[in-house]
Parts: C-alpha cells; structure tokens; sequence
C-alpha cells in the first residue's frame, strides 16, 4: 500500500517544511527555508512559538547556523551531518544525536529534529531517540508516523541495531523486536520515491 492509496489528501509539499510535534520534547521536520528567507524567518518563529528550544540538523549538505543565529539566537542550534545514501547509519552519528536528544529533554525543552525533506534522516533519528526514552518499536513508529505521514525512515533497522547494541539486548528479544518492525513496515508501507519526487517538484517551482 503506497501513501497515495492511504490518502489521497496527503501532498508531500505541504509536509515538507511542517513541524510535527511527536510529544512534548520532540518534534521533526524539513530543513528551514532559507533560501526565502522571510519564508525561513517566518517559519524559524513558529517552531519557537510552538515550543523548539533547540535544533537538530542532521543535513551533511548545508547547514543554517548563521541564520538561526541571527534570527533566532535563543535557540540551541546542533548540527549533525550525515549522508543519504540508504546505507547504515554509524553508531557514532546516534550516540551524538542521543546525547543532544536527551540534554534536551532533561533540560525541559523540544528539539526539532530535521533534515532535508524531513523523510528519512530525521524521522530515523527520532525513532532511535525514542527507543532511548523507553517506547517499544512499533510504538515508536506509529508515533512518528502519526505526526508526519511522510516519515519513510529507511534508515530505522540502523537505529534499532544500535538500540539492541546500545543495551546489549538478548538474541531473542533482537529477533523479535526486528520481526516486529519488519512486520510494521509490510502493513504501514508508504511509497518514499514518490514523496520525494513530489518535495522536489515543489521545490523547483
């Protein structure tokens, strides 16, 4: 089942750039766009007003530090580039994003996970921030799902793995939960090509 049969109402351009709140200290999204930037002010304001304390950009091709800086200087800005190719994600790239992600949240405040269509790299690294709260797998997903109906997370077996490493979980419970998530995706599949074919169109209007 792809996203167009879900619902045919979902247009990936208008979740593009949307903040998705997941729950009170986590939030995904697209990159800021700068390259309008009274577009990327305006929409810099309404992560603040909806409660960012901080960001987290997970793009290795760009970064926004100098303008959110200077737009919004209240706001912690971490950068955290990473690839996207499809290939595993390193353990190094989630310790970081955990240890930002849970400063964060014991310090009271949201991150605003993104990166740039807020489909892969962001949602992925949500998940694993999750996982490390203590939400079971298929919980996680349907979160972040729930939030932002694009979110393709290709990259959350890397996460899992990492997880499953992270508390040295049992062979059992590594199968199972894996069976789990694998199941999860065959039921809840969404078509990532054309999403993203459908941001780029969008973008290049």
């Amino acid at each position: 089942m792809t996203i167009t049969e879900l619902s045919p109402s979902i247009d990936p351009a208008v979740w593009h750039r949307r903040l998705c709140i997941v729950n009170d200290w986590l939030a995904v999204s697209g990159d800021l766009d700068t390259d309008q930037p009274a577009e990327g002010r305006r929409q810099l304001r309404s992560w603040v007003d909806g409660g960012v304390t901080d960001i987290l950009d997970l793009r290795d091709e760009w970064e926004d530090i100098d303008f959110v800086e200077h737009h919004a200087p209240e706001l912690g800005y971490h950068w955290l580039g990473t690839h996207d190719s499809g290939d595993d994600q390193s353990d190094t790239w989630f310790d970081e994003g955990l240890r930002i992600g849970r400063a964060v949240r014991e310090a009271g405040g949201m991150v605003s996970v993104h990166c740039h269509m807020g489909v892969n790299r962001a949602p992925s690294m949500a998940f694993r921030m999750l996982l490390d709260h203590g939400i079971p797998p298929t919980d996680a997903l349907y979160a972040i799902r729930a939030a932002r109906p694009i979110a393709g997370l290709i990259y959350a077996d890397s996460a899992l793995d990492h997880h499953h490493r992270s508390v040295n979980a049992t062979s059992t419970r590594r199968q199972a939960e894996k069976a789990e998530v694998t199941r999860w995706f065959d039921d809840n599949l969404v078509d990532v090509a054309w999403i993203i074919s459908r941001i780029r169109v969008a973008v290049l209007d």
